[in-house]
């Protein structure tokens, strides 16, 4: 009996965690992306570790939450109805992953217009939650 317990807990130390199922990580996607859409730039800054790093296209790096959250409130002012779809989710042991995936969205104004990005960030379990700890993007064009 022994055995099997030590076996059983063995099993379970070396499977990845759940959430780093793809389709895991795209339920974490749909929500910072409701999140966005509502403008709500606390909340999807509060899917950011702390001492997260965020390197937008075509802007300075930004550390930290509340810089985050600073880029963020400026950001859904301009751009809305973003949907974002994993692609492939990577475990980098127990406790992060690495996703690519991609993102459609319209920006705001008198003539909108449909744009995309592509993006590679890493997801880290913090406590019970998986924050992002980095997140790069760009587009094609």
């Amino acid at each position: 009996m022994r055995v099997a317990v030590i076996a059983g807990c063995l099993v379970l130390a070396t499977t990845p965690a759940l959430a780093q199922s793809k389709a895991a990580i795209q339920k974490l996607n749909d929500l910072w992306a409701e999140a966005y859409n509502k403008g709500d730039a606390k909340a999807v800054a509060a899917m950011y570790t702390s001492d997260a790093y965020m390197l937008p296209a075509a802007a300075p790096m930004i550390k930290g939450t509340a810089a985050i959250e600073a880029y963020l409130r400026e950001a859904v002012k301009s751009h809305g109805d973003l949907n974002c779809t994993t692609i492939y989710v990577k475990p980098l042991g127990p406790r992060a992953a690495r996703e690519i995936g991609t993102c459609t969205f319209k920006s705001k104004g008198a003539t909108p217009q449909n744009l995309a990005i592509k993006y590679a960030v890493v997801w880290e379990k913090i406590g019970r939650s998986w924050k992002l700890s980095q997140d790069i993007w760009n587009t094609d064009k």
